[in-house]
């Protein structure tokens, strides 16, 4: 073979290399697929910024796990304020500019099942982030009642470690347009039903606000402040309506308050004894999980998942009763915030109390 024809039969082998590393690039079922594949456009739609963990937590991790996932791929985002038809619009709109995937946690779960038909129609998977969609093609989420049953069973215990085995609790849920605040309640009643306590009124939140939370706890003090020994809130947003309700009504002491999400003003409000526990849900797993499925689903492959949810494959974490007793342990042990960020001048004596030392 001459010098000339053995060069070109090299040039083919490598060629041919180059072509099957590019094609295995391209597209990888394993999970993976997005990482060395071709630029995407994911879109993440957020439900809302009353609660704080939107904008502060879930925004920048998704963005932070869906570069890592795949470095090319470019992130449309939106927040729909706590409007569904916002919302749809915001669907509608990263659609025409050309997302291959949407990640929706929806404001409304049935009108969310509407913006995912339409996606899917133009053959653009939905990843139901936090809040589940009828025939998503991923969700991730937490076991939802069991975030319900850890709010009731802690607030039971703290009662009952008090010396208390019966009298009133207020129950406010969450929005009634939010598939996750049914079942935050169904599992809060599971627990709340059968443990010698009276549910002695009940509201279900309307988008999750914490003024008309409060507006409710103040209307209703006059009936049950006497006998009322517990709060059931399905959020910290909510728990902190209802506790400012309770210091404007001169309820003392204050009753334990249940919450959820971990906000920081809810950590501060523990350490001071005006909240009795918060629900830790790691946002971080959460928000990576969602990336690297929407990265897989971009490329036509199949994202990793433990479980499945009314037939979607899922993707179900855990959720983490924080109190006093285990601050250090998950919230600043997960790097969500440092000690100096919770204890802050006016917490200063109560941290030191609770062994939240800042040296």
């Amino acid at each position: 073979m001459s010098l000339s024809a053995f060069r070109l039969v090299g040039l083919g082998i490598a060629v041919s290399a180059l072509a099957t590393s590019l094609v295995a690039c391209g597209k990888d079922n394993s999970g993976d697929s997005g990482s060395k594949g071709d630029a995407k456009k994911i879109a993440l739609l957020l439900p809302e910024s009353k609660t704080t963990r939107y904008e502060a937590l879930d925004r920048p991790l998704f963005t932070e796990a869906l570069k890592a996932a795949c470095a090319k791929c470019e992130l449309i985002y939106s927040n729909a304020d706590q409007d569904a038809s916002k919302q749809q619009q915001q669907a509608e709109a990263a659609l025409t500019q050309g997302a291959n995937v949407l990640v929706l946690d929806p404001v409304d779960g049935k009108a969310a099942a509407a913006v995912a038909a339409s996606a899917k129609a133009q053959n653009v998977p939905v990843v139901a982030y936090d809040r589940f969609i009828d025939k998503a093609d991923y969700y991730v989420s937490f076991e939802n009642e069991a975030v319900g049953k850890l709010q009731a069973q802690t607030l039971v215990d703290t009662l009952k470690a008090a010396g208390k085995t019966s009298g009133n609790i207020a129950m406010i849920n969450g929005s009634p347009t939010d598939p996750n605040a049914a079942e935050f309640k169904k599992g809060a009643h599971s627990v709340l039903d059968s443990s010698g306590f009276k549910i002695a009124a009940e509201f279900d939140t309307p988008d999750w606000s914490p003024d008309k939370a409060q507006a409710w706890m103040e209307g209703q003090l006059s009936a049950i402040k006497n006998g009322l020994v517990g709060v059931y809130a399905a959020n910290d947003g909510t728990a902190g309506g209802a506790i400012a309700a309770l210091k404007g009504g001169g309820v003392k002491p204050l009753p334990p308050v249940t919450g959820q999400d971990s906000e920081l003003a809810a950590i501060q409000r523990i350490v001071a004894g005006d909240q009795a526990m918060t629900i830790y849900k790691a946002v971080k797993p959460e928000a990576e999980a969602a990336a690297k499925g929407a990265v897989a689903l971009a490329n036509g492959g199949k994202p990793e998942s433990t479980t499945d949810k009314n037939g979607v494959p899922a993707t179900i974490l855990d959720p983490v009763a924080v109190t006093k007793a285990n601050i250090k342990d998950t919230v600043v042990k997960d790097n969500l915030y440092k000690i100096t960020d919770i204890c802050t001048a006016s917490f200063a004596a109560a941290c030191a109390a609770a062994g939240l030392s800042t040296n």
